[in-house]
């Protein structure tokens, strides 16, 4: 999902670039202060796992690729806001030292991957807890990284190096991560129950608890 540059026409990259520092400077007021001690460290580990888990592509037909983007298990660990700017730090360091995604359309990459994932993954996990934790986690990671790849399918369909073929970078950008997004919402699921039962001080519930 990491676009490269010229994929995207300028303007549209532009207005999601704006987009972006505007939803993400709303995040960091909200967490201001919000970094304690006890939570600086998960935030590291955190941003670590995401940052080696996105070097991982599985191949999609039609030219594109998906990869485990850890949006909604930021979003769930560390809160939305917290997470959007955790996945927001990985993608711009992956695109500045790694070449992973372009410069010129960095703003569109973080605006699919730690906004758009981060948000949406995090809202279905909210709205489904109550139903279960681990189910709730699976369908934050699969629905979020589907929603982020539909944000990134519009870019690329409203642009020219695409020939404006809206439906088709919809359809397989949409069915295939709606497909092989199953294994991110494993991930993510899989993930939280061994951190649930191994530190279950870490889950939101015991954060809560913590700072009310």
């Amino acid at each position: 999902m990491h676009i490269p540059d010229g994929y995207i026409d300028l303007p549209l990259a532009l207005l999601f670039g704006v987009l972006a520092v505007v939803v993400l400077s709303v995040a960091a007021k909200r967490v201001n202060g919000e970094i304690s001690d006890a939570r600086a460290p998960l935030l590291g580990v955190v941003a670590a796992s995401i940052f080696a888990a996105q070097m991982l592509d599985w191949p999609i037909p039609g030219g594109t690729s998906a990869h485990f983007v850890g949006g909604a298990f930021a979003a769930i660990l560390l809160g939305p806001h917290l997470g959007a700017l955790c996945v927001a730090t990985v993608v711009t360091i992956q695109a500045l030292i790694f070449g992973d995604g372009g410069l010129v359309v960095l703003g569109a990459n973080v605006f699919n991957m730690a906004i758009v994932e981060v948000y949406v993954g995090y809202a279905i996990y909210r709205l489904l807890v109550p139903y279960g934790e681990f189910r709730a986690a699976f369908a934050a990671g699969w629905l979020g990284i589907t929603a982020g790849a539909l944000t990134a399918a519009l870019q690329l369909g409203l642009s020219s190096a695409f020939q404006y073929q809206l439906l088709t970078t919809l359809s397989i950008m949409g069915v295939g991560h709606l497909a092989l997004g199953l294994i991110e919402g494993a991930i993510t699921a899989a993930v939280y129950r061994y951190l649930a039962r191994a530190r279950p001080d870490l889950r939101p519930s015991a954060a809560r608890k913590v700072s009310a």
